[in-house]
């Protein structure tokens, strides 16, 4: 029976080592098959213009896997890594008598660690910050199942001094990596809020980017820059809010809609009171809006006046044409 265990463990398939390439050519591969699918499909039919829902189809086919492609393929490294550990446990319970527990536990450490060295390696020679994303997340994963294997089994000091010296390197990694990612992508997202024409989408990119770094500071909340850089982007919404106020008022003012600049003014003010500024900053603006709002009413007065004058003297050439 032993002979006969040995022999289907020796059978047995081994585990393929995933390939982004593999899955990129397969999703390619499912595009083409569902675009001519469908393309025969509308030309039975009698669609004049077939190619188009069938490549609108197969757009979002590929768009859906190049979107999943880092969670599938972190899963297939996952479960890899595992079928890794089992068979290297497997051997050494064979050959020397230790516990599969430990031998599993200790090479899928091992292997992680490979893998985590391998991905931050890729993600700093990289533009990307998505890669720094994806090595913080795999540090994670490694630092949960290093606290599980000190928890879980019973291993020599050597051996628990080695693991705990191993997440120390791996929290190192972790800090760089996601800090690099909360620094790049809030960079490049207040860059886009920058070029954007509209308010709202102004607005929403640079929310976009303080949420990376207030992700950031919810794992390392002593770091000064994340806080400057977080202070920064929400004085750049509150500034953008009363850019877009003042400018309204601007606009309404130039067309002698003075009531309507005034209440824009003062929208301006609430945002000014409200948002993230400095105190210096806040001054000179609510001083110079105040300065416009103290023009526009005069302006007003005036229109009034001139409004009433002009009816007295009609009201008076109407009297003298009754009298002739």
């Amino acid at each position: 029976m032993r002979g006969s265990s040995e022999a289907a463990r020796r059978r047995a398939p081994r585990a393929r080592m995933p390939s982004s390439i593999g899955y990129l050519l397969a999703a390619f591969v499912a595009a083409i098959a569902l675009f001519f699918g469908l393309w025969w499909t509308l030309v039975s039919g009698g669609d004049e213009a077939p190619w188009i829902p069938a490549g609108l189809a197969a757009s979002v086919v590929l768009l859906v896997a190049l979107s999943a492609r880092e969670v599938v393929m972190r899963r297939a490294w996952t479960r890899y890594l595992l079928d890794q550990g089992n068979e290297s446990s497997a051997r050494t319970t064979g050959e020397h008598k230790r516990s599969p527990e430990k031998s599993q536990s200790s090479s899928v450490l091992s292997a992680n660690w490979r893998n985590i060295q391998r991905q931050s390696e890729d993600a700093d020679s990289s533009n990307s910050p998505e890669a720094h994303y994806d090595v913080f997340h795999a540090c994670q994963d490694y630092l949960a199942t290093a606290d599980e294997t000190l928890k879980a089994t019973t291993l020599s000091s050597d051996k628990r001094n080695s693991i705990r010296a191993a997440q120390e390197r791996v929290r190192t990694l972790q800090k760089h990596h996601l800090l690099t990612w909360a620094r790049d992508s809030s960079r490049a997202l207040t860059y886009e809020a920058q070029q954007r024409a509209r308010m709202s989408e102004r607005i929403e990119a640079a929310n976009r980017a303080l949420h990376c770094l207030e992700t950031a500071l919810k794992f390392y909340p002593q770091e000064t820059e994340l806080e400057e850089s977080s202070a920064a982007i929400r004085e750049f919404i509150s500034s953008v809010k009363v850019a877009h106020w003042v400018e309204l008022a601007e606009r309404s003012a130039f067309k002698g809609h003075y009531r309507r600049a005034i209440d824009r003014y003062k929208d301006a003010l609430f945002y000014l009171s409200r948002g993230s500024m400095k105190e210096e900053v806040r001054v000179a603006n609510t001083e110079r809006i105040g300065r416009e709002i103290e023009l526009l009413w005069g302006r007003l007065l005036s229109k009034k006046t001139e409004k009433a004058e002009a009816s007295k003297s009609d009201g008076a050439g109407d009297r003298e044409e009754v009298s002739r």
